[in-house]
């Protein structure tokens, strides 16, 4: 009777613990795989040029790290590729990088571009049945674009990068005791002639639940909009969509 006693007490100070452990910090990493399609252009002048792009898979994958200490933020770093390539029949003369591509040409256009949020936020509400996080978000956008007319061997690249300010916010609606919930989750920017979006919306399904680890499926529709004038002397009015679906792990 004292071994069944003392086992029990045993065990509810180590889930006592593992509780704690969860309230006094929590961490969640996640990765996604992103079927992102790609609309709009670049250039180096105002007067952007549209291309067409292909639709590729492109990968996400984020750490935040969550606690109680009063005042103190919340932080969480996410890091998003955004890689396209396509070929374009040109409509009228492009030039880039002092080069001239002309109209009728058929040109590859290639675009390399990451970008990695550093987010710190608030968690104002948190429950399981409502979740509300507001913060800031410094985005780093680091990108290469490419231009090629193979046929009268004509190229040109340029790079560009820059943080971008942006306000941060996130819901989330559960249904106890399911392991559903829907959220939204999005950045947004509007300076002058600059206009740069982050959104998604997704339903999740929480598939383990304990005191050791949380592991949740996700499944939405992720949007990145960048619209910018003259960062590093580069134009864009790019918008990238489409669907997603990740995994969320949280000790």
């Amino acid at each position: 009777m004292k071994r069944n006693i003392l086992a029990v007490v045993i065990g509810a100070s180590l889930a006592s613990g593992a509780a704690q452990a969860d309230t006094i910090a929590g961490l969640y990493v996640g990765a996604q795989g992103w079927d992102s399609g790609v609309s709009g252009g670049f250039a180096d002048t105002s007067t952007t040029s549209d291309f067409s792009f292909d639709d590729k898979t492109n990968s996400a994958i984020y750490v935040a790290l969550e606690h109680p200490v009063p005042f103190v933020p919340n932080v969480k770093v996410n890091y998003t590729t955004m890689d396209t390539t396509g070929d374009t029949v040109l409509e009228t003369n492009f030039t880039f990088n002092d080069q001239l591509f002309t109209a009728s040409s058929t040109v590859n256009n290639d675009i390399e571009l990451t970008s990695t949020d550093l987010i710190l936020y608030y968690e104002l509400f948190d429950n399981d049945l409502i979740s509300f996080d507001l913060g800031i978000n410094g985005k780093y956008i680091d990108g290469t674009l490419f231009v090629e007319d193979s046929a009268s061997a004509t190229s040109a690249s340029a790079d560009f990068s820059g943080v971008i300010p942006m306000v941060y916010s996130k819901v989330q609606l559960g249904l106890p005791f399911t392991g559903l919930a829907v959220y939204a989750e999005g950045s947004y920017l509007s300076f002058d002639d600059h206009e740069v979006s982050d959104y998604q919306v997704a339903a999740t399904y929480s598939f383990i639940e304990s005191l050791a680890i949380d592991m949740t499926l996700q499944l939405g529709y992720r949007n990145v909009t960048v619209d910018i004038e003259d960062l590093d002397d580069i134009y864009t009015n790019l918008t990238f969509d489409g669907v997603f679906a990740g995994l969320e792990v949280h000790f």
